[in-house]
């Protein structure tokens, strides 16, 4: 089974990739906070949040709906897993997050950046846990 990937999908990932990088660099250099999605998240419902955390949130909302308000949809190879999915893949995404103590934009993002030797780790189980996924669901569950 191969996969195609149009040239649009790759150049919008490639302009996500350069906003996702701004934005951690812009909040670093402004608040000296790291942008780990799972952290700011976890202080908005710990704590009540503060400001920087919620337009944080909001804008990662906000530009999602923009981007559906534009028109733009998810690419067809991403879009096709069922609802009932989503609920499960989430929570173990959340359990990842609290058992790495991060998430892939503290460490992907911020903590390679930093040379951080956690980050690095961290960051290499969960890509090594991604291609063994993708492995199974494409090649050992798909014959089943």
């Amino acid at each position: 089974m191969s996969i195609v990937i149009e040239p649009v999908v790759l150049e919008h990932a490639f302009a996500g990739g350069l906003l996702i990088g701004a934005a951690a660099g812009g909040l670093i250099l402004v608040n000296g906070k790291i942008a780990g999605i799972s952290g700011i998240l976890a202080g908005v419902t710990k704590r009540g949040g503060f400001a920087w955390q919620w337009a944080f949130l909001i804008g990662l909302l906000t530009a999602g709906l923009l981007a559906a308000l534009a028109g733009d949809t998810v690419p067809p190879a991403l879009g096709h897993e069922s609802a009932w999915l989503l609920i499960p893949a989430g929570l173990l995404v959340g359990f990842g997050t609290r058992l790495s103590n991060g998430c892939t934009s503290g460490h992907g993002v911020c903590g390679i950046s930093r040379l951080s030797p956690r980050s690095l780790t961290a960051t290499g189980v969960f890509m090594a846990a991604a291609a063994a996924t993708v492995f199974a669901v494409r090649h050992v569950l798909a014959g089943a």
